[in-house]
């Protein structure tokens, strides 16, 4: 316990110790360029500033991706501005005790105006000139247009990215997680191309300044030896030209060594290999060396060239090429070893049963037998990913939450032409497609039969035959509808994510919901979940919502309407039944649009005082009937809704406010898609039609008992 306690305290301490290191290093660096140094610590600093400038690049050559090193950016102008700050003190030492003699400004300085160019300050001159022409025109000018460029085309890039990221997804290809890092990824390239198009910048401002401060160096040095210290011209520029030039070179070497940095880090390649091993594994090629010594070889024949020379690069390169002949040949024998090893585990393993064959963790799933895998082969024409990418957007812009992917996989348990729908592990519908054919649906006017394989249409069970394609013709113009095979189960896949959504949204996708949010509204949020309501409640309020096509797309709306529901007494059924009101005309607008009338059905009062008198004294339960009653309700419920399905409009029906959910839950047993409002869900702005009224029942007593004998009455239309 004491051991942990005092490394969990030296872990803080260190973590504290680091985090104050760069503050002060930039501190530093600024007193450096206002204070003056001594001699010895401007040696130091010196040194420091050669071994940073290595430590980059030997980074930068070691590093596999531009990601890796993605602080890099930021230790070019940390490196910059310590290089400046050195040519700030040094040019105050230069210039004030540069008269003393050759180490008044340091033996660094010394070392290199004297050692490096032999003491003559021509020759310093024209070094240090060729090293600014190939620093400045060169390296930090070409490392300057890629980084340009590079950035430019990262940023035209990202949405390409970004959509194959989404069908990677969709198709089942990565998992959310995978997704969201891969995303991850592509803005953090976007943001290091960008950073580097400018720090490009600062590496070619440092060579300039080199070549500045040399030029200021050696006009006030020569100006203060004559002038303040009576030197001759002589001596005076050998002795200040020496100095400034060392100081040029000992600022200017490191500054090259960044610029290749620079040049290497935006010229990489992402691989998995450091640039060593990738430069080597793309040279070392048998048939490029091969010819290389032969050309070497010739070169060596000619007469007054240094023939032993080109014969011993010849032979070198022919020894290379022997060694990369041999690395081939190894690796085709380790390749074919492999794929007889894997060979051999197929067949031994025959048997085997992987945990990956029996689980899948997919919320919404789609099998495919071996007939329709055309149909997501996009080389061949397969459309369904792509119609299926489009059915989630369009689902989940009505329903206001994002449809998790859908993994399309094959099943060869499955017959060639059978698909099959899972949510979670639930399988909620199959059926059978026939790529080589079309769909045919017969409208009214239909009078001829056509040729083909007669079955149910999947989504709403309407008699149809599918055709071959030649037919198509024929069909259309007898009235029938005609639709693609892939478009029959797209539809079939949106109708089942309808119904099924409640079971496709979780915690995690209502707190996603929640964030958007709280990006404009972040105190309704914060007021709301977790304090009056837990996240967990709210799901489930939103489940309820959704099990009866409620769209969840203004949040906003209901979670004000929860902060005037909640009560003790208020469970997650009342919290959505007391919502609806309010949310019930964004259901409505998508059944209907605006301008077209409302078709309603209705109990009559008879039967409507029966059902509330039950529920009274059935407590807040299911609703309870006699059996032929129900059985009766139910069948005129049924024959109203095909009905005005067969025309084409909405079923919707109308009862008390205080039996809605559990008339709600009666009738959706029976009848899935059959859409329940209450008197109070209307909205004002919409004319309605009372298209039949449910009762009349003989069943019913004139005081509401049950009798023996029933039937249905439906009245004439009535426009409201």
């Amino acid at each position: 316990m004491e051991l942990t306690r005092n490394t969990a305290l030296l872990d803080d301490a260190k973590s504290a110790l680091g985090g104050a290191v760069l503050p002060v290093g930039i501190l530093v660096l600024v007193a450096m360029m206002v204070l003056p140094l001594p001699v010895f610590l401007l040696d130091t600093f010196f040194v420091v500033n050669i071994l940073l400038s290595l430590l980059i690049l030997m980074v930068a050559l070691h590093t596999h991706r531009p990601l890796d090193f993605s602080s890099f950016p930021n230790l070019i102008l940390i490196a910059t501005v310590l290089r400046l700050a050195l040519n700030v003190a040094s040019t105050r030492i230069v210039l004030s005790e540069g008269h003393s003699g050759g180490d008044a400004a340091g033996k660094v300085i010394q070392a290199f105006g004297e050692f490096v160019v032999a003491g003559n300050y021509a020759v310093g001159i024209f070094v240090f000139i060729i090293l600014v022409i190939i620093n400045l025109v060169v390296i930090t000018k070409g490392a300057g247009r890629v980084s340009e460029v590079t950035a430019r085309f990262t940023l035209d890039a990202m949405p390409g990215k970004q959509m194959a990221i989404d069908a990677d997804l969709n198709a089942g290809i990565m998992s959310p997680e995978e997704a969201t890092a891969r995303r991850q990824e592509v803005a953090d390239e976007a943001d290091f191309y960008g950073s580097m198009d400018g720090a490009s910048k600062f590496v070619k401002g440092d060579a300039i300044a080199g070549l500045l401060i040399l030029a200021i160096n050696i006009v006030g040095g020569l100006i203060i030896g004559v002038a303040q210290h009576q030197m001759a011209v002589g001596d005076a520029a050998q002795t200040y030209i020496l100095l400034s030039i060392g100081d040029g070179l000992v600022a200017q070497i490191p500054s090259l060594l960044l610029s290749i940095a620079t040049a290497i880090i935006v010229t990489r390649v992402s691989s998995t290999q450091d640039m060593a091993q990738h430069i080597g594994g793309q040279v070392n090629l048998s048939r490029a060396w091969l010819p290389t010594a032969a050309v070497i070889f010739i070169l060596g024949l000619v007469p007054g060239m240094p023939n032993e020379l080109f014969m011993f690069f010849a032979l070198g390169a022919a020894g290379a090429a022997y060694i990369a002949r041999q690395k081939e040949m190894l690796a085709i024998d380790e390749e074919e070893a492999a794929e007889d090893e894997a060979e051999d585990a197929v067949e031994g393993d025959s048997d085997a049963v992987l945990l990956a064959d029996v689980t899948d963790y997919s919320a919404v799933s789609m099998q495919l037998g071996y007939g329709l895998i055309n149909m997501v082969d996009q080389e061949q024409s397969g459309s369904l990913v792509s119609r299926v990418t489009g059915i989630r957007r369009e689902v989940s812009r009505g329903l206001g939450f994002v449809i998790p992917g859908v993994r399309i996989r094959d099943d060869l348990a499955l017959e060639p032409n059978q698909y099959r729908i899972r949510v979670g592990q639930t399988i909620v519908g199959e059926d059978v497609a026939y790529p080589d054919r079309k769909l045919a649906l017969p409208g009214d006017d239909a009078r001829v039969k056509l040729e083909g394989i007669e079955v149910k249409d999947p989504s709403f069970g309407m008699d149809a035959v599918w055709i071959r394609p030649q037919q198509q013709a024929e069909a259309e113009a007898n009235d029938y509808v005609v639709i693609e095979p892939e478009s029959v189960i797209s539809t079939h896949l949106s109708q089942l994510l309808h119904k099924h959504a409640a079971d496709l949204v979780g915690q995690d996708d209502v707190q996603a919901l929640l964030d958007q949010l709280a990006e404009a509204s972040p105190n309704l949020v914060k007021s709301i979940v977790p304090k009056l309501v837990p996240l967990h409640i709210l799901t489930l309020v939103l489940r309820r919502l959704l099990s009866e096509r409620i769209p969840i797309s203004d949040l906003r709306r209901i979670l004000e309407g929860l902060s005037n529901l909640v009560g003790p007494n208020m469970g997650p059924n009342e919290m959505a039944e007391a919502l609806r009101p309010t949310l019930a005309p964004l259901l409505i607008q998508q059944v209907s649009p605006l301008g077209t009338v409302l078709p309603l059905m209705t109990l009559t009062p008879e039967l409507e005082q029966l059902m509330l008198r039950t529920h009274r004294q059935n407590g807040e339960g299911e609703l309870i009937l006699e059996g032929s009653l129900a059985e009766q309700l139910m069948r005129a419920i049924n024959d109203s809704s095909e009905k005005l399905s067969a025309e084409g409009r909405p079923a919707i029906m109308v009862v008390a406010p205080q039996i809605r959910r559990v008339f709600s839950d009666f009738v959706r047993s029976h009848i899935p898609d059959m859409i329940i409002l209450s008197f109070t869900e209307l909205p004002e702005n919409r004319r309605v039609e009372v298209y039949s009224t449910i009762g009349g029942f003989d069943a019913l007593g004139k005081d509401g008992s049950a009798s023996n004998e029933t039937s249905t009455m439906q009245h004439e239309p009535e426009t409201v």
